[in-house]
């Protein structure tokens, strides 16, 4: 259920717990919703008594200001900042603001440091995020909960760090990546797609994206971390996994459905994505089978 910001009340939480499973992992520091009127509010990123905590802070209305590395930055509805503290920064109100209405969350962790420093390497401490994205989102639930009483010990408040972490990971590395595949990468993907089951050719693949073969597999790679040969692959294996689960066709029979020349190097690729044969696969029931196969 996405949650709109004007349903949540104006508090700041602090989250101090016993034991260090916060800083070995992940935690929550502190986290709110405030509008701020006044140009006193002012944090000097190298004068607080905070060490290694990072802050998101997102602006919902109004605006504030951050000086980041010598370079100051305007701060609108839909802008985020990630930073580390300390480091060389200051966010505030200016005086031709009214008010800057917004919502932070201040975490602490080893997890937090690794995925602050991979996401600000790519795409720097200051981005919009959509209010309605699953990491804005992901606090405003935070905030929902925490206001309700539902978090109150140590490993729900990480679970909430983790979930927030994970939301903005995916939204910078997963969803911009698929959002921006090149037009000739997706023809490529769709030509593999529908004909997965015929004997198809790196060439074949190269002519559907319309293309050089030289930038046609570097591109493709650089949008789909894989080769076109093994997102081929991945996609016969998959369809064989779902036929598998009709007894009626032998091992032989699916290899030639999915495109594979024979049973032999089916079973052989097969094997290498599950580490078991497909007939063993099949009968075999003292592990999880699967309905799609994600892999790297």
């Amino acid at each position: 259920m996405l949650i709109n910001y004007q349903s949540l009340t104006n508090k700041s939480y602090g989250l101090r717990f016993k034991g260090d499973h916060q800083y070995r992992v992940a935690g929550i520091y502190s986290i709110g919703k405030e509008i701020r009127t006044d140009t006193s509010y002012y944090w000097n990123g190298q004068a607080r008594s905070e060490n290694d905590i990072f802050v998101l802070q997102y602006t919902l209305k109004g605006a504030g200001k951050i000086k980041f590395e010598q370079q100051t930055y305007d701060l609108n509805p839909g802008d985020a900042f990630f930073i580390h503290i300390p480091s060389n920064h200051i966010y505030y109100l200016p005086e031709e603001s009214e008010e800057w209405e917004f919502i932070y969350i201040t975490l602490l962790g080893n997890e937090v440091f690794q995925c602050y420093e991979k996401i600000t390497k790519a795409v720097g401490n200051i981005f919009q995020l959509d209010v309605y994205s699953p990491p804005i989102q992901s606090i405003m639930s935070s905030l929902d909960k925490i206001s309700n009483e539902q978090i109150n010990d140590v490993y729900k408040a990480s679970a909430c760090a983790y979930d927030f972490l994970m939301s903005l990971y995916a939204d910078v590395f997963q969803v911009n990546r698929k959002n921006t595949i090149p037009s000739a990468i997706k023809n490529a993907t769709a030509f593999i797609n529908e004909n997965y089951a015929a004997p198809v050719s790196l060439d074949d693949i190269v002519a559907a994206s319309g293309l050089s073969k030289y930038h046609f597999t570097r591109l493709f790679h650089e949008s789909m971390n894989a080769t076109p040969i093994q997102y081929l692959t991945k996609i016969r294996v998959n369809k064989a996994i779902q036929l598998l689960k009709n007894e009626q066709l032998t091992v032989e029979a699916i290899a030639l459905k999915v495109g594979f020349s024979n049973g032999n190097y089916f079973t052989k690729v097969f094997r290498s994505y599950l580490g078991v044969s497909p007939s063993v696969y099949r009968n075999n029931k003292t592990f999880s089978q699967v309905d799609y196969l994600i892999s790297d």
